[in-house]
């Protein structure tokens, strides 16, 4: 018999031998994987004699490494010029053939010129840029038409992306690029491919002066547009600044892009997916600048998925690298999907926005018969009088009621010296003396809030008019930067806001006056405040405030040649809501003078000194 102490030393060496033959188990069948993988692996790689490879077998690099130096490839059509780079396998810059530089009529506009990667390219974990080298495949290629790249990335990813021009006559067509990237795992593990994401590329203002806050990122979801700027990084009162921005996760993302002013870069799926956006922002010099400007980088995340060893997926997606040309973007829906034309991001008065721009559009092709190289600066004016005119009612109808309000100015003097320690009184009297002759105070202000929608929506279709780029009236060189004519000691002077500002101190001097004198020199002093506010805004826009301005002023020199409106008591005249508004609160005023409150409960608390009876027993 044995001990205790042999025992246990036979039943610890059987349990050591027992595991030692699990493991060695266990490494066979991971070595028999490995093998099934590789030699998976090179049956893709090798095609059987005779036949053509297929692009999905594909993926795998040959032994040589890529080239570590940088070879450019060129795709061109009669729009534009896409320059990839084999660093990153993407889109390292592409330039406009027809849209030039800031002053230039050489140096076209270049997209993503200043970008840390190529549109296109991969970004890992933390948004960290792949900038590896990639294999280019000429015999996959098509010169000047398609450009194809594979790599291998450091986690075992193989990437295979394919770049093409799009041949096509429908709108849009030389702007946008076929876009496919497959994926296939080399790795011994499988991949979660949502830790990579497609960089889109950076957008950075064209010029020193352009606003910061048109350069940003955007995406599309559920029909609607979402857009942050630059600015939102910095953080303010109420936020800390962030070095990263991202949309919410799991929206199902139609389109994500970086944008400037007048130019977008779009990556559109051609299968939305449920996925989001990254953002960073960064300060870039442009030549020539005094100082640094924000510039702005996204990337567009892989749908969440994973991909096992072997395995291959594919994704497709479209490019648009163009600019933000309204008319344009709206024919695209047809061919390219719906809602690129929000793309524009005209805001809350888009409808207002789209319909003045189409009517411009539509004078400019008029007037370029007659006068092609004023055409686009007549057109501002045409429509411009064309929107005064349609607005003529509700100005006449405002400046009517001045007139009638501006008569009652004595009285209201009167009423004011009469109850001069009674504000509430003065508000009834003054309620009262509109009633009386049937004036509603709100008539010489609503026709103006009406005119707002249309004030900011020609103002935002002007700011984005990329059509007015470069394009001169009279003594103004380019339409979308201000009409700067010379400089006194580095001061830029510009002409068209001094017309402007000079133009609404007439116009505010002929309309009648209303308020007391602290109102009226408030009044006066606007067009000044508007002078510095807007003395380096385009041209566009100062034309179309001057033209309106001088319209106003011959609408209101119209005005003043028709009869005076008669002022006399209307009988049985209704009172108006802002007139049964101020009844109501002088009565308010009254009842709480007099120790009351209307519609107060009664106070049916018991007084709790009052002696209680005795009680009873029963």
């Amino acid at each position: 018999m044995y001990d205790r102490k042999t025992w246990a030393v036979l039943a610890l060496c059987g349990s050591l031998l027992a595991v030692n033959l699990y493991y060695q188990g266990k490494d066979k069948q991971l070595q028999t994987e490995k093998a099934a993988r590789e030699e998976a692996l090179q049956k893709t790689s090798a095609p059987a004699p005779g036949q053509v490879r297929q692009p999905a077998a594909e993926l795998t690099v040959e032994p040589a490494p890529p080239s570590t130096e940088e070879e450019l490839v060129i795709l061109e059509n009669d729009k534009m010029v896409f320059t990839f780079s084999n660093i990153g396998g993407g889109i390292k810059f592409a330039e406009f053939h027809n849209e030039f530089d800031v002053g230039s009529k050489t140096s076209r506009v270049k997209i993503n010129s200043h970008g840390p990667g190529q549109i296109g390219g991969l970004a890992g974990v933390g948004e960290v840029r792949d900038n590896i080298p990639y294999t280019y495949k000429p015999e996959q290629s098509v010169a000047g038409k398609k450009a194809v790249y594979v790599a291998k990335l450091p986690s075992g990813l193989i990437a295979k992306k394919t770049y093409a021009l799009i041949e096509s006559k429908d709108p849009g067509a030389p702007y946008l690029l076929d876009f496919d990237l497959e994926l296939e795992n080399a790795a011994p593990a499988a991949l979660n491919l949502s830790q990579w994401s497609i960089f889109l590329g950076e957008a950075a203002p064209l010029y020193q002066a352009e606003v910061g806050q048109q350069t940003g990122f955007f995406w599309r979801v559920d029909g609607g547009i979402n857009f942050k700027d630059g600015s939102s990084f910095k953080g303010g009162m109420f936020g800390a600044a962030k070095s990263i921005a991202t949309s919410p996760e799991g929206e199902k993302i139609q389109y994500a892009g970086v944008t400037d002013q007048f130019f977008a870069t779009v990556l559109r799926p051609i299968e939305p997916a449920a996925t989001s956006v990254w953002a960073t922002a960064a300060q870039v010099n442009l030549p020539n600048g005094t100082r640094a400007v924000t510039a702005v980088r996204a990337g567009l995340h892989l749908p969440a998925a994973t991909l096992n060893p072997a395995e291959l997926k594919k994704f497709s997606y479209r490019i648009f690298i163009g600019p933000k040309h309204n008319a344009l973007l709206r024919k695209m829906d047809a061919s390219w999907g719906e809602g690129w034309g929000d793309v524009m991001q005209y805001g809350w008065f888009g409808i207002v926005s789209r319909s003045l721009n189409a009517l411009l559009n539509w004078y400019h092709s008029a007037l370029s018969h007659v006068a092609k190289k004023w055409s686009w600066g007549l057109a501002i004016i045409l429509l411009t009088i064309t929107v005064r005119i349609f607005i003529w009612p509700l100005h006449a109808k405002s400046t009517h009621t001045m007139k009638r309000m501006s008569k009652l100015q004595p009285e209201m003097a009167k009423i004011k010296e009469k109850y001069a320690d009674d504000p509430n009184k003065i508000n009834t009297e003054t309620m009262g003396l509109y009633r009386k002759y049937g004036i509603n105070p709100l008539g010489g202000c609503l026709p103006m809030f009406i005119q707002i929608p249309i004030f900011f929506g020609f103002y935002r279709m002007l700011q984005y008019a990329v059509e007015l780029r470069g394009q001169s009236f009279l003594w103004v060189h380019d339409l979308s930067q201000p009409d700067t004519f010379a400089y006194i000691s580095g001061v830029p002077i510009n002409f068209l806001p001094v017309v402007m500002a000079i133009s609404s101190f007439l116009q505010i001097r002929m309309t009648p006056k209303t308020g007391d004198a602290m109102q009226q020199k408030i009044i006066m002093f606007m067009p000044f405040m508007f002078f510095f506010f807007c003395y380096n805004f385009a041209s566009a826009l100062a034309l179309y405030w001057t033209t309106q301005n001088i319209f106003s002023i011959g609408q209101t020199w119209l005005m003043s040649k028709v009869p005076e409106p008669e002022l006399k008591p209307v009988k049985g005249g209704g009172r108006s809501w802002v007139q049964r508004m101020a009844d109501r609160q002088a009565e308010y005023q009254k009842t709480r003078q007099q120790g009351t409150t209307p519609g107060a409960a009664r106070d049916v608390t018991p007084d709790s000194k009052k002696k209680r009876p005795p009680r009873t027993g029963g």
